[in-house]
């Protein structure tokens, strides 16, 4: 299909949103029409105007976008859980169809997406339908997003194995939410020994930004972080 980036984590709650709008960000600040999309959303807000995701409203406001919520997230839910089981306990199917028309038409009208997963590779979406199958789908090279810690290395290699047997591009990692005066002998050795044992490009290192709060909208200084410590040209290559 069209240009662009799938970003995918080694687990949940890894910090793909930040990532994700602050790429953005970065990408429209070097003069690209750069558009964002979150096929699925669990976890979102009911509101009296149906069901929000906030981190939906954060990609969005990082390129300051006013395309359709539906095209940027067409598969809404509420419980906070792996989109197949969400569907069967609260009894609704989930349309492929779409994600796919959504894809389509944002692919028409920008000239780069970047494109947010849920949770890792692995996460059931229907059943025998997993992000993988998406990303493929999409046919989009992707990016995982690492934590900095303990336990990185082997969920960040699982990862990236997982997605190369699947016959996935992976374009390289960004080890997200580093903080330098908290990081031990793991976070300072772990992006150094991801690179050798991958064998895939550290895209980056985005250190933590503690003004940064999805929930509330506030960006904090994610955009210009990204620019500084992100190699966007080699994501855009």
């Amino acid at each position: 299909m069209g240009k662009g980036i799938f970003i995918t984590g080694t687990d949940t709650e890894v910090g793909k949103t930040v990532v994700a709008a602050g790429l953005a960000g970065a990408i429209k600040a070097k003069g690209i029409n750069v558009g964002v999309m979150k096929p699925v959303a669990t976890g979102s807000i009911r509101t009296p105007d149906g069901l929000i995701s906030t981190d939906v409203q954060f990609l969005l406001k990082s390129i300051e976008c006013d395309d359709e919520p539906d095209l940027v997230n067409p598969i809404t839910i509420e419980l906070p859980l792996a989109p197949l089981v969400a569907s069967r306990l609260d009894k609704f199917e989930i349309e492929l169809d779409k994600i796919r028309d959504a894809y389509f038409k944002l692919s028409q009208r920008h000239d780069f997406i970047v494109v947010e997963g849920i949770g890792g590779i692995l996460v059931p979406i229907k059943e025998d339908y997993f992000v993988s199958d998406m990303i493929k789908e999409l046919g989009l090279p992707v990016i995982i997003v690492a934590r900095p810690g303990l336990g990185t290395i082997n969920h960040t290699l699982l990862t990236a194995r997982e997605a190369q047997h699947r016959g996935i591009e992976v374009r390289g990692f960004i080890i997200n939410g580093m903080d330098q005066q908290k990081a031990g002998i793991a976070e300072r050795t772990n992006p150094e020994i991801l690179k050798e044992m991958s064998r895939l490009p550290l895209l980056g290192v985005l250190p933590f930004d503690h003004k940064v709060d999805i929930f509330s909208l506030e960006m904090g200084d994610i955009i210009g972080l990204t620019s500084k410590n992100i190699d966007i040209d080699k994501i855009l290559s």
